[in-house]
C-alpha cells in the first residue's frame, strides 16, 4: 500500500466521522472464560488464547502471560501505526523491529509487599529502522506513531476504568 492508496480508503471514513462525530466512536470488546486449573481462555479475533499465571508466580510456562500480552498489543499497535505514518509520509522503511520490555516486582501481585506496586512499573518501546530516512523525517515518524497509537497512548493516558459483577446461577 502507498499513500495514495491509504488516503482513498481512509478518506471516506474521515468524511463520515467529521459529519456524524458519533460514528467514530466504536466499543471494542474481549471474551474470555475461566479454564482448566489457573488459566482464562480469551476469545481473539483469530484463535482462542489460554492466558495463565507466569512462571515467576506459579505457572508452568505453557499458558500466555498476560502482562506479555500487553507488551504484545503495545508492539503489535505501535508496529501498525509505525508503518501507517511512514506511508502516509512516504518514508520508506526496508525493514523495522520493534521491542517492548517492562518491569514487575511480583511481590506485588502476590500479595507479599504493601510497598511493591502491582502492575509495570515501568515500560519500554523500542524500534530499529533500517531506512533512508532523515533525522528530521525519523523524529515526525516517531512522534506521530507515538501520537496515533491506540496502545501506547492507553497506557500513557489510562482511561477511567471500572469493574463490575454480574452472577449467573442457573
Amino acid at each position: 500500500m502507498n499513500a495514495d492508496d491509504l488516503r482513498a480508503v481512509q478518506a471516506p471514513l474521515k468524511e463520515r466521522y467529521r459529519a456524524a462525530p458519533d460514528a467514530a466512536l466504536i466499543t471494542l470488546r474481549a471474551q474470555g472464560r475461566l479454564g482448566e486449573g489457573v488459566s482464562c481462555k480469551v476469545e481473539t479475533g483469530r484463535a482462542l488464547i489460554v492466558a495463565g499465571l507466569h512462571p515467576a508466580t506459579g505457572g508452568s510456562g505453557q499458558a500466555a502471560c498476560s502482562g506479555d500480552m500487553l507488551l504484545e498489543a503495545l508492539v503489535a499497535c505501535a508496529g501498525v501505526t509505525l508503518n501507517a505514518v511512514a506511508t502516509a509520509l512516504g518514508i520508506e522503511l526496508r525493514d523495522a523491529s520493534l521491542e517492548a520490555e517492562g518491569d514487575l516486582d511480583f511481590r506485588g501481585t502476590l500479595g507479599l509487599s504493601k510497598e511493591a506496586p502491582v502492575g509495570f512499573q515501568a515500560i519500554r518501546l523500542r524500534f530499529t529502522l533500517d531506512t533512508d530516512a532523515s533525522d528530521e523525517q525519523l523524529a515526525t515518524l516517531l512522534r506521530l506513531t507515538e501520537r496515533y497509537c491506540v496502545v501506547y497512548q492507553t497506557l500513557a493516558h489510562p482511561p477511567a476504568l471500572a469493574l463490575s459483577r454480574k452472577l449467573d446461577r442457573t
